[in-house]
């Protein structure tokens, strides 16, 4: 008579192993190189866990769904649907308990809203959880945009500007994740997903501890470091404008309020403001943790007290400095906006919550929300008219993006290739870029989204910013990226003063790891250029592991070989998601790769 009870705490266990994915593991590949076809799983079963969702079944996968699916349609069992998925939390030793009480408490009224509304079947959940042999991952519906019908413009290649041309010095910030409560001498490794912090406890014996500027660990940063970074930038200008893709606040997902991030959010946009002055125009885009829960982007149909108005709405009030009222129109609508930098080059500001498989609300509906897409292809077409060039920002990189969204994308960046000139993004908080080829061919290189290195060390990375060279303000300027630089703060220096041990640094500063032109012999950063450098890296191995060292800004422990670099190599070549997913099977990964984010 307990099997009605039995089955919905194991399809309780399936809920639980999705709600706890902010814990698990990071949205970015593997730090070390350990067999690719493992890196997807290790995040979710580490040693001690002592569960492995994979070992459920499909049949008994599909059935506990199905009853989960039936129990809330009932409002009443909403209390006993969060209570089980708190103790299987707790049972399978998914994070510390504490944690685990607080991120139930902190997801179940809008998971549960979402799941409720969502057009999730069994079939599709299951194979998001126990893999592709249960049915198709991808458990939002095939969508397309609408392309206008004028045809695609001749393409002409870029050619390299003339000697002396003007160029335009772009500063690019990602990933800050300031942490409040980051407190140095405290525990560097604890068993928290987050650590460095005064809850952390004390080092024990032989243990680490963390460092005055940030520490080589699952630890992010404290505000002294931040600002030391924008006292450098500033000194570094003047800047043309800056790119600054978000991420605000630290990886404590489980106990933030809606208060501190609108805190941390207004405290980082006026120091950003206050250090780099109110002559440079900084361009912001959304990352997926400003908002609380993380990754919780309802899209605009979803109105009150759920919808993000409460995010949307300060960010535009701290924004306005920089963006004019257009824009801060549509960034109250779906955090989204476009604007003209200089005459004859356009920004566009993407919110790529809306593509991110992590963020819950889209199992309600995911056909391009709040119709940023057809809103991006109307902006395309109007500069085409216009002779402009566009640059897209964004947080999450497309190749990591849901399906449908990616493959619309790319398909818009095939379009409007003479148009969309930069592609900018951060998210995996290293220094990596995907390619973009035309798509009748697979062959021709037509476009790179650059992903640029996290300003937090989370994890084991030294804190870096990013510099772009972009062909400049003048008639006929391609405005593609010709150069770029990587700036890292050495945390094993700066956080010991020469000759005194126990002492940091007072003024530590960044310093250039290298310049991407000098280190890898190029003259630009063209895709064809980008793509050569591809070819490169498949063929000599010494260009390859200096790319994996800028990789981690400059700080990490082995090489990467084999199928370590295949899988990097999959990874850089692609800019769309199926093309991601398709390499990894070919190269026998069985699809963990392209299910890593």
């Amino acid at each position: 008579m307990r099997l009605p009870i039995l089955l919905p705490s194991l399809g309780l266990i399936t809920c639980t192993l999705v709600l706890m994915w902010p814990l698990l593991g990071s949205c970015h590949p593997a730090q070390t190189p350990e067999q690719p076809k493992l890196v997807f799983m290790k995040h979710f079963s580490r040693p001690g866990v002592g569960f492995n969702w994979r070992n459920i079944t499909c049949p008994l996968c599909k059935a506990v769904f199905t009853i989960l699916d039936i129990a809330l349609l009932s409002d009443a069992n909403e209390e006993r649907v969060a209570r089980a998925v708190r103790e299987a939390c707790i049972r399978l030793h998914l994070a510390d308990e504490q944690v685990c009480r607080d991120i139930t408490e902190l997801f179940r009224d809008d998971f549960i809203r979402a799941l409720q509304e969502s057009l999730l079947w069994p079939t599709e959940a299951c194979a998001l959880l126990v893999g592709a042999s249960c049915g198709k991952f991808d458990i939002y519906a095939p969508w397309n945009i609408t392309l206008p019908k004028i045809p695609k413009p001749p393409v002409t290649p870029p050619s390299p500007p003339k000697p002396g041309s003007p160029q335009s010095r772009v500063l690019f910030l990602t990933d800050i994740h300031w942490d409040q409560e980051y407190v140095a001498g405290s525990a560097a490794d604890c068993k928290d997903p987050l650590c460095c912090r005064k809850d952390s406890n004390s080092p024990s014996w032989r243990r680490r501890e963390a460092g005055y500027w940030g520490t080589y660990s699952k630890c992010d940063l404290p505000l002294r470091t931040v600002e030391n970074l924008l006292e450098n930038a500033a000194k570094a200008g003047p800047w043309d404008w800056v790119y600054w893709t978000g991420d605000i606040p630290a990886h404590n997902v489980w106990s933030q309020t809606r208060k501190q991030q609108l805190s941390e959010l207004t405290v980082i946009s006026r120091l950003i403001h206050k250090h780099l002055g109110p002559n440079v125009t900084v361009y912001p885009a959304v990352g997926n943790h400003e908002s609380t829960p993380v990754n919780s982007f309802p899209p605009p149909f979803v109105h009150g007290n759920r919808s993000c108005a409460w995010l949307y709405d300060t960010m535009a009030e701290e924004w306005a400095p920089w963006l004019p009222e257009q824009a801060l129109k549509t960034l109250r609508y779906g955090g989204f906006y476009t604007m003209e930098i200089q005459p004859g080059l356009r920004l566009v500001s993407l919110n790529m919550n809306f593509c991110a498989r992590e963020n819950f609300w889209l199992m309600v509906n995911s056909t391009d929300p709040a119709n940023q897409l057809q809103w991006l292809v109307h902006i395309l077409q109007a500069s085409e008219d216009k002779g402009e060039k566009v640059h897209i920002i964004g947080h999450i990189p497309p190749g990591l993006c849901l399906g449908s969204w990616s493959w619309n994308y790319y398909h818009i960046v095939n379009r409007y290739e003479s148009t969309i000139t930069g592609q900018f993004f951060g998210h995996t908080h290293l220094d990596e870029f995907q390619m973009f080829y035309d798509e009748a061919t697979m062959a021709r290189p037509l476009g790179v989204a650059f992903i640029a290195p996290s300003v937090t060390t989370y994890v084991n990375l030294n804190p870096g910013y990013r510099v772009y060279y972009v062909d400049g303000n003048y008639q006929g300027s391609s405005r593609l990226v010709l150069d770029h630089e990587t700036y890292v703060l050495n945390l094993t220096e700066v956080n010991h003063s020469p000759g005194v041990s126990s002492k940091p640094e007072q003024n530590p500063k960044w310093t250039l790891l290298y310049r991407a032109t000098k280190a890898y012999g190029l003259t630009s950063l063209f895709p064809s250029d980008c793509d050569g450098l591809m070819r490169t890296f498949v063929n000599d191995d010494r260009v390859f592991q200096k790319f994996w060292y800028f990789r981690h800004k400059g700080h990490v422990s082995e090489p990467c070989k084999e199928t370590c670099k295949t899988t990097v190599l999959c990874f850089l070549r692609s800019g769309r998601y199926d093309e991601l997913e398709q390499c990894d099977l070919l190269n026998g990964f069985g699809g963990n790769l392209a299910r890593l984010c």
